[in-house]
């Protein structure tokens, strides 16, 4: 195992060449304290992560941890799959504090951070809840605009909102919004998307007066306001009327932050060159993607590649692909990519005008085994049988078979008697199976179970929030203390502009 210094690694960031962080923790365990290029690569999903996030066997690769020893593991892992200069931070993340270097809590913390450096550069005008219902109240013509995806949308939203995710705004508003004297508001659940979003519109050129929602649905229901809840308002599907006009907007936006034009053969050539990193995205709608894109393109909804680029990019310094229909979509986020990561990035023309693959994005996984499964019409027959779900721990609260086991694997308890795993990912059932003896993995998994008209436990305790290791709790996933949670996230996100800066380590607007 070849270890590395944090001095090291500190100039290893700095020198620009071609380096990915890996961060061997689960989710919730990262959030609580971690570099800030590092990227979640844990060890239980590491078969269905690590290749996407490092296309290139040959990349610099450091592994990280918080001094338990899962770095090791993950480089050992990279090492037998052929990676060839991979690394482990002596000491984790402690050794990197304790040398005086800045350790971040939360997730997707550049693109947050970003977002903020956006605000403060930009100068993006923001209005306060009680303004926002002023606004309402007064009859002027006005429109909100929620940026986040559908399933959050649903979850909770500005009375008379509407879903348009961050990616789709400058490509719709010449549709949603034709007149100049609307004000359009844009909100998410935070600071980040409603920033970004209105900012989005404004280098775009749109007329309008353009806000965002300060502190967004957290800052609404702090200020005394109610969410609504359960709704589903969104845009149009298609291409929109005013198509033309958003090309136009895009390409001057995209040109400014140095984005290039390349072909799809230029595009397929990158992919197959080996002497550079390279991600290819599709940044359209998920039913889009699935409907046909470039073989090998990734989906990757624009404004939550700009979101949370971390899902998706994990190397410094390299080629980033974006792709859609007629390049609109694909613009914006690139431009956005230009000023926040310092990547080489290309917009493909055409991309859609040759042959196309069909159905979701899979990952490369050869090492998945094929386990016995069980039908949910046949374990509901059997006695004495423990179910393993390795859900998210909050879809686990949400819905999950009735007496079933939360866990994450390689930390599944000890249980006595036969064991059936069920998982949203069947590969992450069958990989996690493979190392309980005698496991089985469940047919469709909760969702067939449900299908089947078999019944469905509900529990918002279960795991109780300090077990939920897997994911960073936002405010109002949590049991107790919401107000308050929501207050320190927001202080957070807005202070992350001055952590930045005292780290030193992310330029943006200077790539």
């Amino acid at each position: 195992m070849n270890t590395v210094t944090p001095a090291t690694l500190k100039a290893w960031i700095a020198s620009g060449s071609e380096l990915a962080i890996l961060d061997a923790r689960e989710e919730g365990e990262f959030g609580h304290g971690h570099l800030f290029w590092a990227v979640p690569c844990p060890l239980s999903k590491k078969e269905l992560r690590a290749r996407a996030l490092l296309p290139r066997r040959a990349t610099r690769v450091v592994c990280v941890d918080g001094g338990e020893g899962h770095a090791g593991k993950l480089s050992d892992y990279l090492t037998s799959i052929g990676y060839t200069d991979v690394h482990v931070l002596d000491g984790g993340t402690p050794a990197w504090a304790a040398a005086g270097y800045v350790v971040f809590t939360g997730v997707h913390v550049p693109s947050k951070a970003f977002g903020e450096w956006v605000e403060h550069h930009y100068g993006t005008e923001s209005l306060d809840p009680p303004e926002l219902q002023a606004l309402k109240d007064s009859g002027k013509p006005m429109v909100i605009l929620d940026s986040r995806p559908m399933d959050e949308f649903v979850r909770m939203t500005i009375p008379g909102a509407v879903n348009v995710p961050g990616g789709e705004l400058a490509y719709r508003i010449g549709d949603l919004v034709p007149d100049a004297e609307t004000t359009i508001v844009v909100n998410c659940a935070g600071r980040t998307r409603s920033i970004m979003g209105a900012e989005s519109l404004r280098r775009a050129g749109v007329p309008n007066r353009i806000v965002a929602l300060r502190n967004g649905t957290m800052g609404w229901e702090l200020a005394g306001f109610q969410c609504e809840r359960g709704v589903t308002r969104s845009y149009a599907p298609g291409t929109p009327a005013s198509a033309a006009l958003a090309l136009q907007r895009a390409s001057a936006f995209a040109a400014e932050n140095g984005v290039k034009l390349i072909s799809r053969a230029a595009a397929l050539a990158m992919l197959a060159d080996d002497s550079r990193s390279t991600y290819a995205l599709d940044v359209r709608a998920a039913e889009e993607y699935a409907a046909g894109h470039i073989p090998g393109f990734r989906h990757a909804p624009g404004g939550q590649l700009v979101q949370a680029t971390d899902q998706w990019v994990a190397v410094r310094g390299a080629r980033v692909i974006l792709a859609d229909d007629d390049t609109v979509r694909a613009r914006m986020s690139a431009a956005w990519l230009r000023q926040m990561g310092g990547w080489e990035v290309f917009v493909v023309e055409g991309a859609l005008s040759g042959e196309l693959a069909a159905g979701p994005w899979r990952p490369v996984a050869p090492e998945v085994p094929q386990m016995p499964t069980v039908t949910p019409q046949a374990l509901d027959a059997e006695t004495g049988v423990t179910v393993v779900d390795l859900a998210r721990s909050i879809d686990f609260r949400a819905g999950h078979i009735p007496g079933s086991v939360w866990a994450v694997r390689g930390r599944v308890p000890q249980i006595a008697g036969p064991v059936v795993v069920t998982a949203p990912d069947p590969w992450l059932a069958h990989l996690a199976a493979a190392e309980i003896p005698g496991a089985r993995v469940l047919e469709g998994g909760v969702a067939a179970w449900k299908a089947a008209g078999l019944p469905i436990a509900t529990d918002r305790t279960n795991p109780p929030d300090e077990a939920c290791v897997d994911w960073y709790l936002r405010p109002y996933d949590r049991n107790s203390g919401i107000e308050a949670a929501m207050h320190a996230y927001l202080s957070w996100e807005i202070d992350l502009v001055h952590e930045v800066a005292r780290d030193g380590d992310a330029r943006f607007g200077a790539w």
